[in-house]
């Protein structure tokens, strides 16, 4: 026979403090006692507004008031106010759009060859072990040689010209493609590819719905390592007999000790890099929106 327990009469008692005692149907708090906790959040916090743009603005601040209070000689840094004008002044002469549209020619035709060649390569090596032994160790020796230590090497193959420039800015690329885009793929969860297995799906869907979605947050993560390196290696080859672009107008400031001039092309280079990052950023949010992490 079933036992019934009435629960205006059923009494449990603990000893310790802070517990909760149950007297017929209510439940008590000893004294002293706090209620419930609540529950800690974790990780960073909510997202602040505009919160990757205060670093930059306190560094323009600390420029402005730095110059303004003659803590800066303007012989080393030129002035806010004066860097304004030469870039007023350059723009009216024509200089800065001509030398900007030369060089985000090249960047981006560099970019694009780099973005191609290191996904393929990651595909291959990826899902191939004759590919991986083929491709892996080329792509690691690459990676421990800097791609400026090679323009002397690139310069008697290609000369001086256009295609020396591109070819070192897409060298410069390949690398972070492809090892953030290989790494990814190599750790896709591998109880996703039993399943694909099991659906029998052919080797073309399988790469289609599993291998690239997988592989997707790695390969944004080295396309903004490599948008980086892309400008990074871009003044440098512009400042390497070249006759236009901006690593040209800087290098011909320097000859003349334009201080305001090369602070005007720094300034387009820290523009172009933080638009180019923030773009990759919303492409990234974009297209993993499905994913919880610790960020959002």
């Amino acid at each position: 026979m079933a036992t019934t327990w009435d629960a205006d009469e059923a009494k449990l008692s603990r000893s310790s403090g802070g517990r909760i005692l149950r007297a017929g149907s209510r439940l008590v708090k000893p004294a002293g006692s706090t209620g419930p906790r609540a529950r800690r959040r974790l990780g960073p916090g909510p997202a602040i507004p505009f919160g990757l743009q205060i670093g930059p603005v306190l560094l323009v601040l600390t420029w402005v008031v730095g110059s303004a209070l003659g803590w800066i000689d303007p012989r080393i840094l030129s002035a806010p106010w004066t860097v304004v004008e030469a870039f007023v002044r350059l723009i009216e002469q024509g200089r800065l759009q001509d030398n900007f549209v030369t060089s985000a020619t090249r960047a981006l035709l560099g970019l694009s060859i780099g973005l191609l060649i290191g996904t393929i390569l990651a595909v291959i090596a990826g899902l191939s072990r004759i590919g991986e032994a083929l491709i892996d160790g080329p792509v690691q020796i690459k990676r421990a040689i800097p791609t400026l230590a090679l323009i002397p090497l690139l310069i008697l193959w290609f000369g001086i010209g256009e295609s020396m420039k591109v070819t070192t800015i897409a060298l410069a690329v390949i690398v972070p493609i492809y090892i953030h885009t290989h790494n990814a793929l190599r750790s896709i969860d591998s109880r996703y590819v039993e399943l694909a297995e099991t659906l029998r799906m052919s080797q073309k869907d399988f790469i289609l719905q599993v291998v690239l979605p997988g592989a997707l947050p790695g390969f944004l993560l080295g396309l903004r390592f490599a948008v980086t390196l892309c400008w990074v290696s871009l003044v440098v080859v512009e400042q390497i007999n070249a006759t236009s672009g901006l690593g040209y107008m800087i290098d011909l400031a320097r000859n003349y000790g334009q201080t305001d001039v090369i602070l005007v092309g720094l300034v387009v280079y820290v523009l172009l890099g933080l638009v180019s990052d923030g773009l990759v950023r919303l492409l990234e949010r974009r297209t993993l929106s499905w994913r919880r992490t610790l960020a959002n």
